[in-house]
């Protein structure tokens, strides 16, 4: 067995031991090393692992047999070239990273960067209104040409609409699925996915096999929440699944946005309530979500990060940090830490420095750009 496919084997393997989960799979890997060496440590040291125990430990420790279940899996992803993406690699999405219960691993399958530089999702009601629905199709017809990748759930509703004029304003579009890639739910947007495949892309957490039940959409709601630096809730009543959306995105610190709604309108609840408790920003169209994001296109954008000034003088590890900004002239903070392999404190204060140098300036959503 060649070593990728091995720990691949181990990588799928980890996820499907009964009681563990997103973040104790993480602690097991930080104190393991690898998934592979999760299968091979011995009971007595895995149960002393913070947030393990006998019982966790038990169950890795029997788990034995989900190792096959892993190899179908395998042959399924290599024949639909579907690509999994294990938490610990450098092209798993860089903002999923800081969510502590982001997913540990990832089956994509379409052409769009998930660590693209803009990622709006976009999710409401499944049954809109006509405003909904017009609310919906001018927003994202406006962010034609802004470079903004546009991610939803292909659900019902303003999920499907966003994804649809998405791919006929030219944009990139990925659907967040509950279920595995082995099909698409509902059928009916069975020929909009087709289409997505070759302008965005398919995204879940599930493996083959599993149905959308209902217990899967809160998680799918995580990872939109967590994929994208900005989240606009169209339409959504009191408790919608798009408010379930915009409550993860408000504890990961993204910026929430709603359109206001008509007073006393079922439809108009979520977004009037996410605004009333602080907990989205008000907007009326797509120009004031570039707007707060600061992604309007700019000539500075296009060019060359600029010279450092002879007068400045910098640290070495504030010149690995600036040196980043040759290739992107802007960058988040997670993908800086990755890049330069620092402590995000560390990085923060560096940061900082370069701030009041005036060679960089902060943005809304933990992003960075220089001047």
């Amino acid at each position: 067995m060649e070593p990728l496919h091995e720990e691949l084997v181990y990588q799928i393997g980890l996820t499907l031991i009964e009681g563990i989960g997103d973040v104790n799979a993480k602690n097991l890997l930080a104190y393991c090393g690898s998934a592979k060496d999760v299968f091979k440590e011995k009971k007595t040291k895995l149960q002393k692992i913070p947030g393990i125990g006998h019982t966790l430990a038990n169950a890795v420790f029997q788990s034995k047999s989900v190792l096959k279940r892993a190899e179908e899996e395998i042959a399924f992803i290599e024949k639909y070239n579907i690509r999994p993406l294990f938490f610990t690699e450098a092209h798993y999405p860089y903002r999923l990273k800081s969510c502590s219960d982001g997913p540990i691993l990832l089956y994509y399958k379409g052409t769009a960067n998930l660590n693209a530089e803009k990622i709006l999702a976009v999710v409401g009601t499944r049954r809109p209104s006509e405003y909904g629905k017009q609310l919906t199709e001018q927003l994202v017809n406006d962010l034609s040409g802004s470079g903004v990748l546009v991610i939803s759930g292909l659900a019902y509703g303003i999920d499907i609409l966003a994804h649809r004029t998405a791919l006929d304003s030219g944009l990139e579009t990925i659907g967040v699925l509950a279920h595995g890639l082995d099909r698409i739910y509902p059928g009916t947007h069975n020929t909009t996915a087709k289409k997505m495949l070759q302008q965005g892309g398919l995204l879940t957490e599930f493996m083959s096999n599993t149905n959308p039940d209902a217990v899967n959409f809160p998680k799918r709601n995580r990872i939109v929440a967590g994929l994208c630096d900005a989240l606009v809730v169209v339409e959504s009543k009191r408790s919608g699944g798009s408010l379930i959306t915009a409550t993860i995105g408000n504890s990961y610190n993204k910026d929430v946005f709603a359109f206001p709604g008509r007073a006393g309108e079922p439809l108009s609840e979520g977004g009037n309530g996410l605004i009333k408790q602080n907990k989205a920003t008000l907007i009326e169209n797509a120009e004031d979500v570039l707007f707060a994001m600061q992604w309007q296109e700019k000539e500075s954008l296009h060019k060359k990060t600029k010279q450092i000034p002879l007068q400045i003088s910098l640290t070495e590890d504030e010149l690995k940090v600036f040196e980043c900004f040759r290739a992107k002239n802007s960058l988040h903070l997670d993908e800086l830490c990755q890049t330069t392999q620092l402590p995000v404190s560390k990085v923060s204060a560096l940061l900082l420095q370069l701030e009041f140098s005036n060679l960089i300036k902060s943005r809304p959503g933990k992003m960075y750009e220089t001047l």
